[in-house]
């Protein structure tokens, strides 16, 4: 089944142009063209004298936590593992100090520009992109958005060429299993659309500077189980669609949302609650959360775990819901085929 797929996959020029042309065309618009605002900032306050401190931070600022004891390196870890946007450091020689996660690029805009309305009394450090470069946040964005569209759009017209060629009763009556043959539609567009991840973050830090700060083993490891997510998701609406433009247009339905609700373009803290939820179960949120911790912040798989068990969950569901539906579309075809035996035998 991958050595056929393989096969058609070669023959195919249009899908091969899109695999190797929409990953270079996506990174250049959206690298070089993207730029967005917002206008809330979940804030943590620490040090001595952060009670005061906190009641006088302009609205903008949405006080989450004040500690006494913290200081500095508490603040820094707390941007680190994403548990805040910002974080207000009092007793400081210099005066209150503000770090900002520079890798929520749109949040860091509104409360640097927050702060320099504030005054001179307070002075702003940006970390994990300290010139705010819109780039820096949209690369690790768009790894995950090429991933969705090519696992997402390319998979789904699998098991659809082989309903409308006439082939899926051969595969119906060879000796595979429904899970052998999920395994040959995704093994070639996993390895293809993998290779794609690679270069789009290598081009990212080639193009637009963009760090890698954290573990390469751990990124890896995020984007292959999403990728199995996505792809997975394709198959399974190939097995639901019966011509390739319902598979493209029902494709389209799940790819979109993950484009505008996932935070990649319009943070989710600035979203209301009833669409907030519908970005929560979007497997790109949680990718892009991993993206963003890894390449920007330098996180670890502690602050990271919950989007790894959530983007495993999803696999697991979308992959063994493909297994189930490919199944019971093949069993009628099974049957006929083997009423046809039986009458070729009489």
């Amino acid at each position: 089944m991958i050595i056929k797929e393989f096969r058609e996959l070669r023959r195919d020029r249009r899908t091969m142009g899109m695999l190797i042309a929409l990953p270079l065309v996506l990174l250049v618009i959206f690298g070089y063209a993207a730029n967005f605002g917002v206008d809330s900032v979940s804030t943590v306050v620490v040090g001595p004298g952060a009670e005061t401190a906190a009641q006088q931070l302009p609205p903008l600022f949405d006080v989450t936590e004040v500690d006494l004891a913290g200081g500095r390196d508490a603040g820094t870890n707390d941007l680190r593992d994403h548990r805040a946007d910002a974080v207000l450091v009092t007793g400081e020689s210099g005066g209150p100090l503000l770090l900002v996660d520079g890798s929520s690029l749109f949040t860091a805009q509104a409360t640097v520009s927050a702060a320099n309305r504030a005054g001179d009394a307070l002075s702003v450090e940006v970390l994990f992109n300290p010139q705010l470069k819109t780039s820096w946040v949209m690369v690790p964005g768009l790894i995950g958005l090429i991933l969705a569209f090519i696992g997402t759009i390319v998979t789904s017209l699998g098991l659809v060429r082989e309903r409308q060629d006439g082939t899926l009763e051969q595969l119906a009556v060879m000796p595979f299993r429904p899970g052998d043959v999920i395994v040959g539609k995704i093994a070639p567009y996993f390895a293809l659309a993998y290779l794609d991840m690679v270069a789009v973050t290598v081009l990212g830090a080639v193009l637009f500077g963009v760090p890698f700060e954290g573990s390469v083993p751990l990124f890896a490891v995020g984007a292959a189980v999403f990728l199995l997510v996505v792809l997975g998701l394709g198959v399974l609406i190939s097995t639901i669609s019966q011509t390739q433009g319902q598979a493209i247009q029902t494709a389209m339905f799940f790819v979109m949302p993950q484009i505008l609700l996932s935070g990649m373009i319009f943070p989710l803290e600035a979203m209301p609650w009833g669409v907030r939820w519908i970005g929560y179960g979007l497997p790109l949120t949680y990718f892009i959360d991993i993206s963003q911790g890894i390449l920007l912040r330098g996180a670890s798989l502690g602050s990271l775990w919950v989007s790894y068990v959530v983007l495993v969950v999803m696999a697991v569901v979308v992959l063994g819901g493909a297994v189930l539906r490919f199944r019971r579309d093949l069993a009628p075809k099974l049957e006929r085929g083997a009423r046809r035996d039986l009458e070729v035998t009489r």
